[in-house]
């Protein structure tokens, strides 16, 4: 693959990232929704954590899509997911449509960050087959 189709895939990737995690996260928490304390408090979060965990997602999304701090948005972003899937664990959800949601969501994130980044390309480089 080209650079020019790696950097839009890798846009792409990192935009539908984002964007689920603007509606599906972010929003249900900054706006107070009844649905983000219901889903916190059966994960056994006490009341009151939901703005700020919501602001903390914020920031590490706006991050992760400046490109001059998309590796340290990306970093602080997998904490984020790394204590949502320890949430999961710790209430006994199921593997692969709960606890592991997280992975998946880290693998999107990161996918479209190596794709649009040529530092972490020759940070991480995939091997060509023999």
């Amino acid at each position: 693959m080209t650079t020019k189709p790696m950097l839009i895939t890798g846009w792409v990737l990192s935009g539908a990232f984002a964007l689920f995690m603007l509606g599906a996260s972010v929003a249900p928490k900054l706006m107070m929704m009844p649905v983000a304390e219901e889903t916190m408090a059966q994960l056994g979060w006490p009341a009151g954590f939901t703005l700020m965990i919501g602001v903390l997602e914020l920031a590490c999304v706006l991050l992760y899509l400046i490109p001059r701090t998309s590796l340290l948005g990306a970093v602080l972003m997998m904490a984020i997911l790394g204590g949502a899937m320890a949430s999961q664990i710790r209430v006994g959800n199921p593997l692969f449509s709960h606890i592991l949601f997280s992975l998946y969501l880290g693998l999107v994130m990161w996918g479209g960050l190596w794709l649009r980044n040529a530092r972490l390309r020759a940070l991480f480089p995939v091997e060509r087959g023999a």
